[in-house]
């Protein structure tokens, strides 16, 4: 038994295996739909957080793969409050056959696993957005039809979404450059993990505060909020110290001239993005929210086929 919790837990070739499925399992579903191969599985999804992308792709996901998924929110399921984890985790395991948890805490779905017999996947917590990450690359690779070599900058603040973001940069052989004011930087222990993956497969890892430094030559910009949920109190602070690495017209000329703009959503349009790049024509931005679908798709899969 697997579980997705973070991107460095699974091996590169195992990614690209997974890549691939994803891509499989997308056209399968455009010429008539998915086999059921999940057929009379239940996934049991947990929310600390609200959510769109999240639980409407792992819903309809099941569906299309012939299982079905129940939906907890924060009024029904307190994790570790109304009652503890590891008991929650327990029970879970006897009703359905994985969880998925997006979360606020990152070792709620370390625990979450610690005490499950079903595979547990994070669908988001405060260090890690694996699922995300997965359909960036499944975008990506749509796109070039290829992973290895690119370059791919992310701007803004160095949160989870980075955090997954380098890692699987680094597991499909991508060059890595993230730009963040001083303060916001990706912590030194994600940025580790990834150059750790990053030496196998040849890609590699750099940090900036220059955006435009980052941009250079880019085949990928990368933005995400600037403000995360839980950060509400440092909103001002924030808005002023990132007001430089706004993703506009002028910084996205900086990159290749037929470079691709991705932001995971929610989007603050004219804070970290400004609507004429979000909604011009190098954003992949509405192919990467479709590719959550596909993505998590081959995860559940991989986890339970």
């Amino acid at each position: 038994m697997r579980h997705f919790l973070q991107l460095s837990d699974w091996a590169p070739d195992e990614l690209q295996d997974m890549l691939q499925l994803a891509v499989r399992l997308k056209a399968e579903h455009r010429n008539g739909g998915n086999a059921p191969l999940l057929q009379n599985k239940v996934l049991g999804l947990i929310f600390q957080k609200p959510s769109l992308r999240t639980r409407v792709s792992f819903e309809v996901g099941m569906r299309q793969l012939g299982g079905w998924a129940l939906t907890l929110g924060p009024d029904e399921i307190g994790l570790g409050k109304r009652e503890s984890i590891a008991d929650i985790s327990r029970v879970m395991s006897r009703y359905v056959h994985a969880v998925m948890a997006r979360v606020f805490d990152h070792q709620h779905v370390i625990e979450l696993a610690r005490w499950s017999d079903v595979p547990v996947i994070n669908g988001l917590s405060d260090e890690h957005h694996p699922c995300q990450a997965l359909a960036d690359i499944l975008t990506i690779y749509e796109h070039y039809g290829r992973t290895q070599g690119l370059r791919v900058a992310y701007v803004g603040d160095g949160n989870n979404v980075a955090a997954s973001l380098a890692e699987a940069a680094a597991h499909f052989g991508m060059h890595f450059r993230i730009a963040t004011p001083p303060g916001y930087e990706l912590s030194e222990a994600a940025l580790e993990t990834a150059a750790d993956i990053a030496r196998q497969t040849g890609g590699s890892i750099e940090t900036y505060h220059d955006p435009a430094a980052a941009l250079k030559g880019a085949d990928v910009v990368y933005t995400d909020t600037w403000v995360s949920m839980g950060q509400e109190a440092e909103t001002a602070a924030r808005k002023e110290a990132m007001r430089p690495y706004q993703v506009n017209a002028d910084l996205l000329r900086h990159a290749g001239p037929n470079a691709i703009v991705m932001h995971c959503l929610p989007a603050h349009r004219g804070q970290e993005i400004t609507d004429d790049v979000a909604d011009g024509p190098q954003s992949v931005i509405f192919d990467q929210a479709e590719n959550r679908l596909h993505a998590q798709k081959a995860i559940l899969v991989k986890l339970l086929g």
